[in-house]
């Protein structure tokens, strides 16, 4: 159960699409302030003390909500939490008060070597006492409730005994945490592991979605030519994924939504124009549910 100390994100997030907040694009959203709905930032990009990156990460903050998003926490991971990173952690969520902060359900170290990926997990009893007891460290080390990432998965263990979308419930069942939705992931894992996007997206906790993502990836095959999605956030949202977003939508209703995009960056207009399409699925979106409460 969610501990009395543990605050809820800040009620400043609105229901509208961001995107993540990159160098190359600086100097232009703090000229032209660009109307979008919020910045993202990767939280181990912002773990000095000062410097360019935080004077313009304080500028943009002085005008948009942030989302603070985490990659190296190693969640999942059979080892104690890096109180030092943690450390880290709290002090950047003072320092620029995010309305949300999220990390994924994965784990990237195992005893001092640390991967650079974000590795899948077994869906066990012993892991899910393991990710419960590390959720509750996190969120009681910096006094707020985190969101938890579903992952991108290319394959699934054979000794899992959970479904994906009930070991989450069970999660934030235990803990309090609240959840963020990529919908990228759900189809690349969906396609890899020949699974039904739409139902799981039907059985994942939808109440406590705070964050969306959506993303591009990459369409490969594997060894005997069947479809392999390689989640790359370099390229534009497949158009099956907006389907899966309205989709979601529709039983949830509006809620933030980033335009994830990592490598090969496009120019800003690219990514101004993904946010606006996402936010014209989150009108019809708001306008179906006020007709269902009218009827």
């Amino acid at each position: 159960m969610q501990s009395p100390d543990i605050a809820l994100p800040d009620q400043d997030m609105p229901a509208r699409a961001g995107v993540g907040l990159k160098a190359e694009h600086y100097s232009h959203i703090i000229k032209t302030l660009p109307d979008i709905g919020f910045f993202e930032v990767h939280a181990e990009n912002y773990m000095g003390e000062g410097g360019p990156p935080h004077r313009y990460l304080a500028a943009v903050r002085e005008h948009y909500p942030l989302s603070l998003h985490g990659v190296g926490l190693s969640i999942g991971a059979d080892r104690p939490l890096d109180r030092q990173h943690l450390s880290r952690l709290k002090a950047l969520n003072e320092r620029y008060r995010p309305a949300l902060f999220s990390e994924h359900l994965a784990w990237s170290s195992h005893d001092a070597g640390f991967f650079n990926d974000l590795l899948p997990l077994p869906y066990t009893d012993e892991t899910l006492s393991r990710v419960a007891d590390h959720v509750d460290e996190v969120q009681q080390a910096l006094g707020r409730q985190m969101l938890l990432e579903n992952p991108s998965t290319y394959l699934a263990f054979s000794e899992s005994t959970w479904s994906e979308s009930d070991f989450i419930a069970e999660i934030v069942q235990r803990t309090g945490c609240g959840l963020l939705l990529d919908v990228n992931n759900v189809y690349v894992a969906s396609t890899n592991q020949h699974w039904d996007a739409v139902a799981y997206i039907d059985a994942y906790p939808l109440d406590h979605v705070r964050e969306i993502h959506l993303a591009g990836h990459a369409r490969e095959a594997d060894e005997e030519d069947r479809p392999l999605l390689i989640d790359t956030h370099d390229r534009t949202v497949d158009a099956i994924v907006w389907d899966l977003y309205a989709h979601a939508l529709s039983r949830i209703g509006p809620v933030a939504t980033l335009i994830e995009w990592d490598a090969d960056l496009p120019e800003w207009p690219v990514l101004a124009e993904e946010a606006a399409r996402a936010e014209r699925l989150m009108r019809e979106a708001a306008l179906h549910h006020r007709r269902v409460a009218a009827e």
